[in-house]
């Protein structure tokens, strides 16, 4: 199969979907790879590296796009590129369809085989091409969280562990997932009084078994979300449907009730945001300002560490994209039931229910397909 790696055109995306190392695995499995030229290049990874691994080097995203059987991005297709998707060819890459009807739209004309990294799941409902981003995600959320308090940068000016004799900043993690995890355990290492949000008894347990004496997991409901929202210097939505719309839990007239100069980081925005007001930012402009309120909601937060996200993305991502590449698409779901799952649009038809759902569209099981 010829694979196609292209170059991310997503404002100050600096990933790229395949390291060098990877692009040797899937020559020495028998198939051909097309680089974009200057794909890795912000990432650390120069043309001549790919080169030295056996790739080819495709002169414009237009030369990738007709060279190759499937494309591989980070971050879902552009407008510009909507028009260069072949009918038939496989589009790998993160989709977050559910909150993107354009992008929809134009894969249905496309009548391209779309396989989504975001809903690949295996038997235990984990999200294998999802979790590295979660955790580089997570991570920065409080770092970007942190930053975001300081008086220069809009903030309420509280430092968030405090020192001696001041009390340390109080963060609330809304969801317990990897991305709130990862956000709770940042922040519990510089030193905040932490509250994870979570509505699955078992998750909780679990996080109260392993997360040190300053996070505190809490059962959420509508009331103990404002109660802890209302007190929170920094407030991180981590929450996620997988495939699904993100549901709005912090409603603009809680904003109101929040503390002057507190911050939001909506990690969720990539599926619609989980705060009522919350809009897509770039990491140019990566905030703005409502009631008083910091919102942080950049949509590829991993962007800004490329080199460690490209790295730990392809570790993820390589054996699916093998697997589907010395298979074919058909026959990769149809052994692979993890595979399957990421189906989201095929041959016009939207393959995946909570896609369908969340923009009233019509769904086809995937099933009719293979």
């Amino acid at each position: 199969m010829k694979v196609g790696i292209l170059k991310e055109i997503k404002v100050l995306e600096n990933r790229v979907c395949m390291v060098p190392s990877g692009v040797t695995t899937m020559i020495a499995n028998g198939h051909e790879v097309i680089v974009e030229t200057m794909a890795g290049a912000e990432a650390g990874f120069p043309d001549a590296e790919f080169i030295a691994a056996g790739a080819t080097i495709g002169a414009t995203p237009a030369a990738v796009y007709a060279a190759a059987d499937m494309v591989m991005h980070v971050k879902e297709p552009q407008p510009s590129e909507y028009d260069l998707i072949r009918e038939g060819q496989i589009v790998f890459t993160y989709l977050h369809l559910a909150a993107d009807r354009p992008q929809t739209d134009a894969l249905i004309k496309a009548k391209s085989v779309n396989i989504a990294y975001e809903t690949i799941a295996k038997t235990d409902g984990s999200l294998p091409l999802l979790v590295p981003m979660s955790e580089v995600a997570g991570r920065m959320a409080t770092q970007e969280g942190a930053k975001y308090l300081e008086m220069p940068q809009g903030g309420l000016g509280v430092l968030l562990g405090g020192v001696k004799g001041v009390a340390p900043a109080v963060v609330v993690v809304i969801g317990g997932g990897v991305v709130g995890f990862n956000a709770a355990k940042m922040a519990a290492g510089l030193g905040a009084q932490v509250y994870i949000l979570d509505t699955n008894l078992e998750r909780l347990a679990y996080l109260d078994d392993v997360m040190p004496a300053n996070v505190f997991p809490i059962m959420s409901n509508p009331a103990i979300l404002r109660e802890y929202v209302i007190k929170a210097d920094l407030v991180i939505g981590a929450v996620l449907i997988p495939g699904a719309k993100a549901p709005k839990l912090i409603s603009r007239e809680l904003l109101k009730e929040m503390k002057n100069g507190s911050v939001i980081v909506d990690v969720a925005i990539d599926q619609g945001g989980c705060i009522e007001t919350s809009k897509a930012t770039t990491h140019a402009e990566p905030t703005f300002v409502v009631e008083g309120v910091v919102h942080y909601c950049v949509a590829n937060m991993p962007g800004a560490v490329a080199r460690t996200s490209t790295a730990a993305l392809t570790n993820a991502t390589l054996p699916y994209a093998l697997e589907i590449a010395n298979k074919g698409w058909k026959k990769a779901m149809q052994e692979n039931n993890e595979i399957k799952l990421g189906a989201n649009v095929i041959d016009g038809k939207i393959t995946y229910k909570a896609v369908s759902e969340a923009l009233n569209m019509d769904y086809t099981p995937v099933e009719n397909f293979l």
